[in-house]
């Protein structure tokens, strides 16, 4: 290892390297194309820093003046390639590099002025880098190591076209090192063609990979979500956490109950400008903010100092994203929790999560009030001031406190001072409640008739009203309502009806026209005497009453016509216009009395359409010129214009004139060339209009 990066490691406190830094500085591996797959917080970044040291700078333990960049580092979001800027900056210190960024949101101008005055090592995104290279501002000639980071990730976001662009524009006498949680086909793809012969390096471990991270599956009740977060907050008041969520919106709300309880909070979600994410994750870093509520945009290359919590406030999506949003804890050896809020509706898919991940997570409950506040007295127990030495000032004031209070009341008004400080735990369900959803039974009732039913238009939704403005009712007072075909059946409460009786009067007017009767004890609400089918038509309700399929096949008692409204007309008959439908029967085919046929029923919607040999062509029609039709075969459905309504032997585009020329309709004319028979489209003659969706209309031309 090259010695400056070995004092700055050092500097920073690192005893060993972990299995992805050991791997990539391996004898064997130096100068090789390297495709690596570590898991996310295992020290990557420095990992690719020692790999591409001895490339960029041999034997020599210093870089020269800066000029075009030797190495490009290029990562999928913001935050990441400002993190690993940093790691490289204080790694290559005392090797004069000169580190610089492109990334998208920041002034591109700035960054065109730092790339002019030279630079070592570019960090990147994808977009903004492609966007210098194409302006001429970043010169990749030089270029001696290219590093993805993330790449699977940067895949996934669609910047496969840029990596493309960047890998073809670069020199082929590169190095190429391609981090990856994964390598899915797409990688392996990638790898193939803009690799040489690359060593794969994995230092993925299945039964170890989780070992720094505790993961909690907490069960609570539905409408707990929000306390149980809190709690979990409250009881590890003195760590750094993070909260995830799946959409802005949850962000947001999270944000505003947790601020309003008193918590230090930051957002960080794709809605937010570059300078607002970088304060976010600053107040983090300096301590200003302890918890972090952000959507997946932070799941990746974040990492913040003593960050030990990580809630999942909404399942993840997918495994990746479970592991990814986990990894922002339990970093470079420090212990971490990720807690997963799991309701009781989503029991089953935090199990199936789980299980695919092959996570074996602890099922507990959120911290309860008792524990928090149990939580709150040890840490007051054990804060360093006690052992801090009392000054001369604080004595005197300790003896004058004690003289005029007792020892325990000074001990339960300081408890009391501390526990202000912070708000107070919520009380959890358990968590397999739920909120009940059986309607409670209706309670002791009479039932009354109202003299309006189907027949007059009756509906609940204006009975109900009715009826509350008749008696002064209340809505609760007011049980079921059964419409009738002449009658309404109306179930009141028992401790009302008295009142309703009453407020109706002898008579028993509701309303202008509408009087209701007491029955003695429950209405016959047999299906016999009800509608089958609630806010059906009436055709539907019973087979038989107007039904237009099964008309006169029923059984049921035909209705009293329905009264015509305001605008509505009886319709007239054929017979009242003067016409008569057009009716067929496949027996007239055989020879048999056309009077006869005539008068034969309708058979249903389908029309059967035939003619006799000879006969005429269109069913009711009579042949054009006297001239006979061909005979065609009777068959269900609507005639087929070509064989049916054509003579034997003629094209469906119409008869010729003497001069072979075709006249009478046109065939439809495509504009599309080259077909034969049809011809060019020629816009501007009749029938050239606009239909209603707005597209273009096919076009006619000359045949």
């Amino acid at each position: 290892m090259i010695p400056p990066l070995s004092e700055a490691l050092a500097e920073r406190g690192y005893v060993n390297l972990t299995p992805v830094q050991e791997a990539v500085i391996a004898p064997g591996l130096q100068g090789a194309d390297l495709l690596v797959s570590a898991q996310t917080g295992s020290g990557k970044t420095v990992g690719f820093g020692l790999a591409i040291a001895p490339t960029l700078l041999g034997e020599a333990t210093a870089f020269g003046p800066a000029a075009a960049p030797l190495a490009l580092v290029v990562a999928p979001t913001r935050e990441l390639a400002f993190q690993v800027m940093r790691e490289l900056r204080w790694l290559y210190a005392r090797t004069g590099a000169v580190v610089a960024s492109c990334v998208g949101g920041m002034d591109i101008r700035q960054e065109r002025r730092a790339l002019e005055s030279g630079a070592h090592i570019v960090v990147g995104t994808p977009g903004r880098l492609r966007d210098h290279i194409e302006r001429g501002s970043l010169d990749l000639g030089a270029l001696m190591a290219v590093v993805l980071d993330e790449a699977d990730e940067m895949l996934d976001l669609g910047f496969r076209e840029d990596l493309e662009f960047m890998l073809a524009a670069a020199p082929a006498e590169r190095r190429t090192l391609m981090f990856s949680a994964t390598v899915s086909p797409m990688i392996a793809k990638l790898a193939k063609q803009y690799q040489r012969d690359a060593q794969r390096v994995s230092t993925i471990n299945s039964a170890e990979q989780h070992a720094d991270i505790a993961y909690r599956a907490l069960r609570v009740a539905a409408p707990d979500t929000d306390h149980a977060i809190f709690n979990l907050l409250r009881y590890h008041e003195d760590q750094g956490a993070i909260v995830f969520a799946n959409t802005r919106a949850a962000v947001n709300h999270l944000t505003a109950r947790l601020a309003n309880r008193g918590l230090s909070v930051v957002t960080l979600s794709g809605e937010l400008s570059q300078s607002e994410r970088n304060h976010a994750l600053q107040a983090m870093r300096d301590g200003r903010a302890r918890v972090c509520v952000a959507t997946d945009v932070a799941a990746r290359g974040i990492d913040l100092p003593n960050l030990t919590l990580v809630i999942h406030a909404d399942l993840p999506t997918n495994t990746e994203s479970l592991l990814h949003r986990s990894g922002r804890t339990g970093r470079a050896g420090r212990k971490g929790i990720s807690a997963l809020i799991v309701p009781p509706k989503l029991v089953k898919k935090a199990e199936r999560l789980l299980g695919w991940a092959k996570i074996s997570a602890e099922w507990t409950v959120p911290p309860s009030a008792e524990d928090i506040l149990r939580k709150d007295e040890e840490r007051l127990m054990s804060d360093p001031g006690w052992d801090e030495p009392v000054s001369e000032e604080q004595a005197a004031f300790a003896r004058r406190l004690l003289a005029s209070r007792s020892p325990e009341a000074v001990a339960a008004a300081f408890l009391r001072l501390h526990q202000s400080r912070h708000a107070a735990p919520e009380e959890l369900l358990p968590p397999d409640s739920a909120p009940a959803r059986d309607k409670p039974a209706f309670g002791p009732s009479r039932w009354f008739a109202l003299s309006v039913g189907r027949a007059e238009r009756a509906e609940a939704r204006w009975i109900l009203p009715l009826l509350r403005r008749a008696a002064d009712l209340e809505k609760a007072a007011i049980g079921a309502i059964r419409v009738q075909d002449t009658e309404t059946y109306v179930e009141i409460a028992e401790a009302s009806a008295r009142a309703f009786l009453a407020a109706l009067g002898p008579e028993g007017e509701v309303a202008d026209g509408v009087r209701a009767r007491a029955l003695e004890g429950a209405p016959d609400l047999s299906p016999g005497g009800r509608k089958p089918l609630t806010g059906a038509p009436a055709r539907l309700r019973a087979p038989g009453a107007g039904h237009r399929k099964g008309q006169g096949e029923g059984t049921a008692p035909d209705r009293a016509p329905r009264p015509a409204g305001k605008f509505e007309r009886p319709r007239p008959t054929y017979e009242a216009k003067g016409k008569t439908p057009a009716r067929h029967d496949p027996a007239a085919a055989q020879g048999e009395d056309p009077a006869q046929a005539a008068s034969a029923p309708w058979g249903g919607k389908a029309k059967k359409w035939a003619a006799p040999a000879g006969g005429a062509g269109k069913p009711g029609g009579v042949a054009a010129k006297g001239k006979p039709r061909s005979p065609r075969v009777e068959h269900e459905g609507a005639p087929d214009r070509q064989t049916d309504w054509q003579p034997a032997g003629k094209k469906p585009a119409g008869k010729k004139s003497a001069d072979g020329k075709p006249v009478g309709k046109k065939p439809f004319a495509s504009s599309k060339p080259g077909k034969p028979g049809f011809g060019k489209a020629k816009p501007g003659k009749k029938g050239f209009g606009k239909p209603r969706d707005g597209r273009e209309p096919p076009r006619r031309g000359k045949p």
